[in-house]
């Protein structure tokens, strides 16, 4: 019997962290077309720290931390959620879910070319044809025509770009970072620091905030499912995971969310999925594929859909 529920655990687990974190794209794309990007993610960082708080104390999981344990969560959350996803928002609101999953897809490939550049790591054959082909992949991807011509978009894909190399950096930063040891403390602790610090942007920028009451029923839903589930469930799956199987197999998701979200996005918003996009996903994917078989990298990056 306990066999059985751990393997409907993992079942379940393994849904979160394909499919939740698959639909972020969409659902943060339904809530930017009406609610300001930085107030939008805010919110959902400063509700789901703050019920992460809370779970703790009912699980009597202790959250004190130090001082320097404090300023590196501060540090961790500005590079993978301030930065690295609070500007993902706002880029969605000028490209589509399916093209920006692709492209953040190619992560493993910019932590790997900096651990190359900042800290002399060699590139194992395996991983230098996954670097080829992952190249190729985001060629064909920004290089479209249909997609360049759009307003604005060519800048969105120059911040995703910007949001992968900080949350790079923040990969190499927590691997020699001192931080909380309980993880869920830990991300309690980034993603309500993220979201303050994105409050403070969203006032520099004079983004108009309005209250939950003010929203449509659509967003209000929407927001709901990405501090519950985005935030707290799919992450919690995540680590949980990492627990269970071995990281190869959790290291699947990097290829399946890129799919959910292009589905999604044709199904729920019309989105176009051209051939070359087809072509440029199977070929990023490939050369992912081979950067996973031989670096397995930090977890903390995950935190980010």
């Amino acid at each position: 019997m306990a066999k059985l529920h751990n393997t409907t655990l993992v079942v379940a687990a393994f849904f979160s962290i394909y499919v939740i974190w698959g639909s972020t794209y969409l659902l943060n794309k339904i809530a930017v077309a009406e609610l300001p990007p930085f107030m939008l993610a805010s919110i959902r960082f400063i509700c789901a720290g703050l019920l992460i708080f809370i779970l703790c104390k009912i699980l009597k999981i202790p959250i004190a931390i130090t001082k320097l344990q404090f300023r590196n969560t501060v540090v961790a959350g500005f590079l993978f959620l301030t930065f690295g996803n609070g500007v993902v928002v706002w880029a969605l609101k000028y490209v589509d879910t399916g093209f920006a999953a692709l492209e953040i897809s190619a992560q493993p490939l910019v932590i790997l070319l900096m651990m190359r550049f900042f800290q002399g790591k060699k590139i194992q054959p395996m991983s230098l044809i996954g670097v080829v082909l992952g190249i190729v992949g985001i060629y064909l991807l920004v290089s479209q025509q249909e997609i360049i011509s759009k307003e604005n978009s060519v800048l969105g894909m120059l911040m995703i770009f910007a949001c992968m190399i900080s949350w790079g950096y923040g990969s190499l930063f927590v691997g020699n970072a001192e931080l909380p040891k309980n993880y869920f403390v830990n991300t309690g602790y980034q993603m309500f620091t993220a979201g303050i610090l994105l409050l403070v942007a969203s006032l520099f920028f004079g983004e108009d905030w309005s209250l939950p009451t003010q929203w449509s029923t659509k967003v209000q839903y929407t927001m709901v499912l990405l501090i519950v589930f985005g935030s707290i469930v799919a992450f919690t799956s995540f680590n949980y995971l990492l627990r269970k199987v071995s990281p190869e197999k959790v290291a699947t998701s990097t290829y399946v969310n890129p799919i959910i979200a292009l589905v999604l996005g044709w199904y729920f918003l019309n989105e176009t999925i051209t051939t070359q996009s087809i072509a440029a996903a199977a070929i990023l994917l490939t050369g992912v594929y081979f950067i996973n078989t031989t670096k397995t990298f930090g977890r903390s990056a995950r935190a980010l859909k």
